[in-house]
């Protein structure tokens, strides 16, 4: 699983994009314009960035420029997809810092093919700690939680608890277990804070949070 950033202006086209790329596990934010993306990466650090370059307001070269002269965002792939594609455009465009170049229309095989080649070269994706249990995924990096490819938000704990249950699918924990775990205290006063905080995670999860059983009088697991 990786994630993406797709900055694309042409409705129909984005959707199509999302769509693939999500059937192929990553996860998507996308954007009609690059002044959103701008906000949008400073919260979310993509391992991929789908950049058109006709947008409106702020262009995709100058996005592309803007995120080179940050260190933050310098080994982040670049794939350009425009219409633009004269020889000029192309060249421009790569030694601006794009890492590839698509001419609409293009193939969405193309377009997958490529996404995969970058992220086997890409060190975000690389160093990224995340977790996938069915549809579920956890990144450890960034404290952030999809389900069915939308985020999820967590408390800290709420958070802990999830990530402690996946890392050990089936392992049945006890509430003072849980509480010595996450919390870092062992209190029998205290298991009714861990019921809240299960309860909690289980709505926010929806259907996913049936994947947390309760084991009667002992505790829980994920199953």
């Amino acid at each position: 699983m990786s994630k993406i950033l797709l900055i694309e202006d042409e409705d129909s086209l984005r959707e199509i994009i999302t769509f693939n790329l999500k059937n192929e596990g990553h996860v998507v934010i996308d954007t009609d314009n690059a002044n959103d993306a701008l906000i949008i990466i400073e919260e979310f650090v993509p391992d991929l960035i789908l950049l058109d370059i006709m947008l409106p307001g702020l262009k995709g070269t100058q996005f592309l420029n803007l995120i080179r002269s940050n260190s933050k965002y310098l080994d982040v792939p670049v794939i350009i997809i425009s219409a633009k594609s004269s020889e000029n455009d192309i060249v421009n465009a790569l030694e601006a810092g794009a890492d590839d170049y698509l001419t609409k229309p293009f193939s969405i095989k193309v377009l997958i093919a490529k996404v995969k080649v970058l992220m086997k070269r890409s060190p975000h994706a690389r160093d990224r700690k995340v977790i996938e249990y069915d549809n579920l995924v956890v990144d450890e990096n960034d404290y952030r939680v999809f389900c069915d490819n939308a985020e999820v938000t967590l408390t800290h704990k709420e958070f802990e608890l999830l990530l402690l249950f996946l890392k050990h699918p089936k392992r049945v924990f006890t509430r003072n277990q849980l509480l010595s775990t996450v919390w870092g205290y062992d209190s029998d006063v205290y298991t009714r804070t861990v019921d809240s905080h299960i309860s909690s995670l289980r709505k926010k999860l929806g259907k996913k949070g049936n994947i947390i059983k309760s084991i009667p009088k002992i505790g829980y697991k994920v199953e």
